[in-house]
């Protein structure tokens, strides 16, 4: 099972789904994998929400889009809401399921923030819940 899944700066939706993907998919998930057209780190807040559920990405790093080999794919899954969705070259599979980005530019108390992350976190594992029922992986 070859997943790439994708948001701008792989910091946050995108590593939050890498992270579930492969724990709920288990050994069916060596090929998971996430990055951004314009990645910059991961966030810390992506790390503690997703640590609340048991699921460690703290060793997760950003990646460039470009660098993944399109034919390595088998289904691309992008995490935009409003903003411009990455494009990923190649014939997998495309999905999309938009998902409003927790990180803010503006400042924010660290509790509103991580809150913010919990509600992604909690989205993207309902999607994935679905995707995986849905397809009998």
């Amino acid at each position: 099972m070859n997943i790439l899944f994708l948001c701008v700066a792989n910091s946050a939706r995108s590593q939050m789904a890498e992270g579930w993907a492969r724990a709920l998919l288990g050994p069916k998930g060596h090929g998971i994998q996430s990055a951004g057209s314009q990645p910059t780190r991961v966030n810390p807040f992506a790390i503690q929400a997703m640590a609340e559920v048991g699921i460690d990405i703290s060793g997760h790093a950003s990646k460039l889009v470009d660098d993944i080999d399109p034919a390595s794919v088998e289904t691309v899954i992008t995490l935009c809401a409003e903003e411009v969705c990455p494009v990923f070259l190649g014939k997998a599979t495309r999905l999309h399921w938009p998902t409003e980005d927790p990180a803010s530019p503006e400042p924010h108390p660290d509790a509103v923030m991580l809150a913010r992350f919990r509600t992604a976190r909690d989205a993207i594992k309902a999607k994935l819940d679905a995707w995986i029922t849905q397809e009998n992986l």
